[in-house]
C-alpha cells in the first residue's frame, strides 16, 4: 500500500530524514511517534506529494510518488491526510466543507455529493451539525468535519498529522473515537500521535523516530511496553511525566508501559 525506501529530506543545509524505509500494508494502522523536529511530519508530507524529497522513493498503490509526474494529483486523491490544525473553509458549512473535493476535484453531481456527505457528518458523529458554520463548532467537532472531508474522497489510505495536538484535552477523546473505529473498519492508516494509549490501542506496529532516522519498530505492545532502545524508553518517560504533570494527566487517553 505505501512503501517508503530510503527517503532522505533536507532544507537547506538541516538533513531533516537521513534514510528512512517503511512498509504499511492494507488494512494496517502504523503509529509514529517520537519527539517534534525528529522527521514525522515531513514523513507525512513528503508521502503525499506535499513536500518534495531529495534521495529514495516513496510508492502509494504501487505507482511513485514525484511531484513532476502527471498523474501525482490524481494519486493525492487515493491518500486522505488530517493536519493538526482543521483548514475548514470558514464561510461554508459544515456539509459544504465535506463536499468540497468530490464536488469540485472529482466531478460529482452535487446531490449525490451532499448525500454522501451528510452520511459521513452521521458516520462521525455530526448528524446535528450539517448545516452549521465552523465558527459554531467545538475543535474536536471541527476536526471530525476535516476527517470527514477527507473521507468523502474515497481514499485507499488516511495520514493523520497529530490530530488532537491543537484541541483542548476534554476534546481529544471524541476525535480518537472516529480514528478507532476507521481503525476496526480496517482502514490503511499512518498516525503521527503523542496519544499513547490509543497507539498501544490500535495501532499494528509502532515506529519511533528520533533525530531522522527509526530508532526502533516493533509491535505496539513491544515498543510501548518493553522498549529495546535507550532513546526510545528517554522518550516515553519524558511523556508520560509530561502526561502525568500536564492537562491530560485523568482523562485516560494516554496511558503507556515504561
Amino acid at each position: 500500500m505505501i512503501e517508503i525506501k530510503n527517503i532522505h529530506k533536507s532544507f537547506g543545509d538541516v538533513p531533516v530524514l537521513k534514510g528512512i524505509t517503511l512498509g504499511v500494508r492494507e488494512g494496517e494502522v502504523v503509529c509514529l511517534i517520537g519527539a517534534s523536529g525528529s522527521g514525522k511530519s515531513t514523513l507525512l508530507r513528503c508521502i503525499n506529494a506535499l513536500e518534495s524529497y531529495d534521495s529514495g522513493e516513496i510508492k502509494l498503490l504501487d505507482q511513485l510518488v514525484d511531484q513532476r509526474s502527471r498523474h501525482i494529483h490524481q494519486l493525492r486523491t487515493q491518500v486522505g491526510m488530517v493536519f493538526q490544525r482543521f483548514n475548514l473553509f470558514p464561510h461554508r458549512t459544515a456539509v459544504e466543507n465535506v463536499m468540497e473535493g468530490p464536488v469540485h476535484v472529482k466531478r460529482e453531481p452535487v446531490a449525490q455529493a451532499r448525500r454522501e456527505a451528510i452520511e459521513l457528518l452521521h458516520k462521525v458523529g455530526l448528524a446535528h451539525k450539517v448545516d452549521a458554520y465552523p465558527h459554531q463548532l467545538s475543535g474536536g467537532q471541527q476536526q471530525r468535519v476535516a476527517i470527514a472531508r477527507s473521507l468523502a474522497m474515497k481514499p485507499k489510505a488516511m495520514l493523520f498529522d497529530e490530530p488532537t495536538s491543537a484541541l483542548d484535552p476534554e476534546l481529544v477523546g471524541e476525535v480518537l473515537g472516529v480514528m478507532r473505529t476507521l481503525a476496526r473498519e480496517g482502514m490503511t492508516m499512518l498516525v503521527v500521535t503523542h496519544e499513547m494509549g490509543f497507539a498501544r490501542e490500535v495501532a499494528d506496529r509502532v515506529c519511533f523516530l528520533h533525530a531522522g532516522l527509526i530508532i526502533e519498530e516493533g509491535s505496539a505492545k513491544e515498543v510501548l511496553g518493553s522498549p529495546r532502545e535507550a532513546r526510545t524508553r528517554e522518550f516515553l518517560r519524558h511523556v508520560l511525566t509530561q502526561r502525568a504533570e500536564g492537562p491530560h494527566a485523568n482523562d485516560g487517553s494516554t496511558g503507556a508501559a515504561a
